[in-house]
């Protein structure tokens, strides 16, 4: 009867078997370095790959410490280590001991090639950035309908402002014909009309990446009328759209953060300035409400009875000190002569004449200038809308309204015709 092997078993004599082979329990290999991922415990997993194969490997934290150098996407290096068996996964990698530069691989090349050649055309320059709008209404979005990138920008979009408008172009990011569909999206959304497009995708090696590095993708975003918003990888990934693109987002979530603004807090400065607002304009009625109440008493103390009653309550007094002082004169001077006490009521006599006369023409010129006693006597005063004095037929025109008040009300006109005197 034939054994039965379980996967375990399968493994563990692989593993046994490797670990037994004197080649490969210390050998050195050579490639391109490609999805470098420093992990917080201090180890460091990679791919090493040609151009016919590709291998998994990791460098534990004890031995890092030989490496004088940054692992990069791209980099050429000989790695010298031991393979090895990873059951829990069923597959096998190298487990590196020392990492040697060898150069820079093709891919990372060919990335600052084109880099170099856009950045002498001016695609990279400042002056060509457009500005992301302030309060986006329709979103545009260019990236693979499935994944984390899409949920991430729908989801944090969603929580910032609910009423934005999303339009998804389901792009290809990976692979053969990517860079033309991501292209494509970007033209299709810019003649859409959206308010700013969102091109990217999540993280993953510098082949994953590589439709975003193409020609076809920097010219889309370069050509594209509507604000772009590289979103490609994670933090540390950059590619060529990133440097093309009118603003570059770490991760797609941060893209959506920048392009989409806070409804909530929005109100809440909304709110801010209605209060101060209110507040401002309740300052300015309480300032015009004492402004007006100085003017009204001025106005009360300028009126003609107001000021003839000042001019009577005076000469009352003036009248009043004049006869204290006769009356003290009689009591102290019994001993004057009769002729004397007539000369002196005489003159107390006319200077109290004299006064009432005064009075009396001041209160007649008071009445003079009195509007009131204009429109009394049978006058009207006229104005235009504004309440301005009109005093010369100059300054009307056919056609323009005036007020004419007279003694019991006021008529508004309309000018028909114009006749000036000679």
């Amino acid at each position: 009867m034939e054994k039965i092997y379980s996967v375990t078993q399968v493994t563990a004599y692989l593993k046994k078997l490797i670990g037994t082979d004197v080649i490969l329990r210390s050998l050195t290999v050579k490639g391109e370095l490609s999805n470098v991922k420093y992990h917080v415990s201090g180890h460091i997993y990679f791919t090493v790959k040609d151009a016919g194969a590709s291998l998994s490997g990791v460098m534990f934290a004890s031995d890092t410490g030989s490496l004088d150098f940054r692992l990069t996407e791209g980099l050429k290096v000989e790695i010298t280590g031991g393979l090895g068996v990873y059951e829990k996964a069923g597959s096998y990698q190298i487990y590196a001991k020392r990492i040697k530069k060898e150069g820079r691989g093709e891919l990372y090349e060919k990335f600052l090639k084109l880099k170099d050649q856009l950045e002498e055309m001016g695609m990279f320059s400042k002056e060509y950035k457009k500005p992301i709008p302030g309060y986006v209404r329709r979103l545009g979005v260019v990236t693979a309908s499935t994944g984390a990138a899409v949920r991430d920008i729908i989801n944090i979009t969603r929580r910032r402002n609910p009423y934005v408008e999303i339009i998804l172009y389901p792009a290809k990011v990976q692979g053969e014909g990517a860079a033309e569909s991501v292209a494509r999206g970007i033209g299709l959304l810019d003649d859409a009309g959206v308010d700013v497009i969102i091109a990217g995708r999540g993280g993953g090696s510098i082949e994953d990446l590589w439709a975003f590095n193409e020609v076809a993708v920097a010219e889309a975003i370069f050509r594209s009328r509507t604000p772009v918003i590289s979103a490609v990888g994670h933090e540390t990934d950059t590619t060529i759209a990133d440097y093309v693109a009118d603003l570059r987002a770490p991760t797609p979530s941060a893209a959506a953060e920048l392009a989409v603004f806070d409804y909530e807090a929005f109100l809440e400065r909304l709110d801010g300035y209605r209060g101060g607002l209110k507040d401002s304009i309740g300052r300015l009625i309480v300032q015009d409400r004492l402004r007006l109440k100085e003017a009204e008493n001025l106005i009360k103390k300028m009126r003609p009875d107001a000021v003839i009653a000042s001019k009577r309550m005076r000469l009352a007094d003036i009248e009043n000190r004049m006869r204290q002082l006769m009356k003290d004169q009689l009591m102290s001077g019994r001993d004057r002569s009769e002729v004397t006490e007539r000369r002196l009521r005489s003159s107390i006599t006319e200077k109290l004449t004299d006064r009432r006369h005064s009075v009396s023409l001041y209160a007649e010129r008071m009445k003079g200038v009195s509007p009131l006693e204009k429109l009394t006597l049978g006058y009207s005063f006229v104005t235009d809308e504004n309440g301005k004095n009109i005093r010369n037929v100059g300054s009307l025109s056919v056609g323009d309204m005036i007020n004419i008040r007279m003694l019991n009300g006021k008529v508004k006109a309309n000018v028909r015709e114009i006749e000036k005197n000679n």
